[in-house]
């Protein structure tokens, strides 16, 4: 079925699950069903979908939580909301909201199957008529190291409208428990509707030529990122620099490639552009609380650390109070960076950037 609309149907009961699938399908859509809330909302974090189905009355969550919830992920992706429960209350909060639509069951099959349509195409018509967005690629070697880099910047992005993945090259072993690291990671993706690709490579081991080479190339083949951020070649740390020597020649065809700062950065890390990240420092800080595993080790997770170090490369930009530094490897045309969650401005001259356009 490809080229066909792709809907996620979150329903605890499987005969409605069932119902609702069969009726889709038979209308030419592609559906994944999900029982669980929590389970549908990691799935819309990493996946592409036209539409979404909720029901109301969930076991854990109800489906106007969950509605919430998706809102923060996919503000675009239009929701219909389904129950049993004929309640003018309901149907006034699921609209109160933001649900596109509220049906009430049984709901007739050509009534179900017109409206998921008309809602999905819909929304595709807006976005090919809304202004091209980026999508953008960090890579990372360890768990945390894009968050601690670029977790501002990439938050900005995502309130832009851009498309956001993140590679971690290693579980981290080396740092702390792999599960604890791989559910902080998937948490982290989660907060700012990133996909995330979490692979396995040894900690401390990392290679600069294959497999780091071909997981890298994969990936930019799959996602076709318009900019990449990763490591910076000066860093004390050998997997840093593996990874940004792997990156740099596997993301040779992208037009746009930036090397952000890690804690492990020697004092040759010479930035040549500034983000702005007024107005998403809390999230960057909630990013990084995420990784609740390290948060007793690593000095520079703390909140006052992050901010000082974001504060103090503001006075290298011409605006802004805290500020992320980048390395331009390539630069294919307006750098971008982030203003605040409110507005977005035009690019400031200078150093300092905005995230009108990076790439960013």
């Amino acid at each position: 079925m490809d080229g066909a609309l792709h809907v996620l149907v979150v329903d605890d009961d499987p005969d409605t699950a069932l119902f609702v699938r069969t009726v889709l399908q038979r209308g030419g859509m592609a559906v994944t069903t999900c029982a669980d809330p929590l389970e549908a909302l990691a799935l819309a974090a990493r996946t592409e979908f036209d539409a979404a189905i909720t029901d109301i009355e969930m076991p854990g969550m109800t489906g106007l939580e969950f509605l919430d919830r998706l809102r923060q992920l996919r503000p675009d992706l239009p929701v219909t909301v389904m129950t049993a429960h004929a309640s003018v209350d309901y149907a006034v909060d699921a609209l109160r909201r933001q649900a596109d639509e509220f049906l009430v069951k049984p709901v007739p099959k050509d009534t179900l199957a017109a409206t998921i349509r008309r809602l999905a195409e819909t929304a595709q018509a807006k976005r090919a008529a809304a202004p091209q967005r980026q999508t953008v690629l960090a890579i990372g070697a360890h768990p945390d190291d894009v968050e601690i880099g670029i977790g501002g910047t990439l938050a900005a992005h995502r309130s832009a409208g851009d498309q956001v993945v993140i590679l971690t090259l290693s579980r981290g072993a080396r740092g702390g428990e792999v599960d604890d690291r791989q559910n902080e990671s998937l948490a982290a993706a989660e907060l700012i509707g990133a996909r995330l690709f979490l692979e396995d490579l040894e900690d401390t081991r990392i290679s600069p030529m294959d497999p780091t080479m071909s997981i890298i190339e994969r990936v930019v083949a799959e996602v076709r990122p318009t900019i990449v951020y990763t490591h910076s070649a000066n860093d004390r740390h050998q997997d840093h620099r593996a990874v940004h020597q792997a990156a740099t020649v596997a993301t040779r065809n992208v037009p746009t490639v930036a090397c952000f700062q890690s804690p492990s950065a020697t004092i040759d890390f010479r930035p040549s552009r500034f983000v702005s990240i007024d107005g998403f420092t809390r999230t960057k800080l909630d990013l990084l609380k995420s990784f609740s595993s390290q948060a007793g080790i690593r000095a520079y997770l703390q909140d006052d650390f992050v901010l000082a170090t974001a504060r103090y490369w503001s006075r290298y930009g011409s605006g802004g109070q805290y500020c992320e530094p980048l390395e331009v490897v390539r630069d294919a045309g307006g750098v971008v960076g982030a203003t605040s969650e409110s507005a977005f401005q035009q690019p400031t001259p200078a150093t300092s950037t905005t995230p009108e356009r990076f790439g960013v």
